[in-house]
């Protein structure tokens, strides 16, 4: 006995019941209670479509689907920042790298004017208040897609959530830093100048490739990743 259309469609109404809200991870899912249902019609061919299905959902174990949504994650995570890693890369190899040691000595110059400090905390200041503007309006569409029940992908959404936020939060770390310690960049020494003009740089960097590099290429990543990605988003 095979499942019918209307089965597939019970099962991902059936994932998305119980907490698997991304396409990606229904139909991995949905693949193994298909295939795993069939096996126990063959044992058991007059057991009801729902009773067989319940029946492979309690080899999940009492948490259910929550260890597979845990495993994609993980997985999904590692490939946002290869990814992440593989942009960033770029720009250390030319001719980007050029950009990349203007934006070095242009720091590392800035670092040496009296009260930079305050050059830098307005900087930040007005980094962070865009990139809170961008996070808003990101998660508001997200917000949209799910109450329009679109199909979304897990690493569609770590690419819309992650964008620019954990840079975020190291520019509001480098902001109390400077803030609560007073330091007077002017006043230290070359080589302490060197190394906060890289670190700044590479934050740069990290800032904008997970705030537009990356969300400017997702549709090119989401079906590098994803085969099916295309065809479900023009259905």
């Amino acid at each position: 006995m095979k499942l019918t259309q209307t089965h597939i469609e019970n099962l991902y109404e059936f994932t998305r019941k119980h907490f698997v809200y991304h396409y990606d991870v229904q139909t991995e899912l949905v693949d193994h209670l298909a295939n795993d249902i069939e096996e126990i019609w063959l044992e058991n061919p007059h057991l009801s479509f729902e009773d067989a299905r319940d029946k492979s959902f309690k080899k999940f174990g009492i948490f259910g689907f929550m260890d597979v949504i845990e495993a994609k994650q993980k997985q999904m995570n590692k490939r946002y920042w290869n990814i992440q890693l593989r942009f960033v890369k770029e720009w250390f190899t030319m001719p980007k790298l050029l950009t990349t040691i203007l934006i070095f000595f242009g720091i590392y110059s800035l670092l040496q004017i009296k009260y930079s400090e305050f050059y830098i905390i307005g900087a930040l200041l007005i980094a962070v208040l865009f990139e809170m503007m961008y996070l808003y309006k990101d998660r508001k569409a997200q917000k949209q897609k799910a109450e329009k029940k679109e199909k979304i992908f897990l690493l569609e959404e770590i690419i819309g959530q992650t964008k620019g936020g954990v840079v975020s939060i190291g520019f509001v770390n480098i902001f109390n830093s400077v803030r609560f310690t007073k330091i007077e960049f002017s006043s230290l020494e070359s080589h302490w100048l060197i190394l906060i003009a890289f670190c700044t740089t590479v934050l740069i960097i990290l800032f904008y490739v997970t705030s537009y590099v990356i969300p400017s290429k997702s549709k090119e990543l989401l079906q590098e990743t994803y085969p099916e990605y295309k065809m479900v988003k023009n259905v």
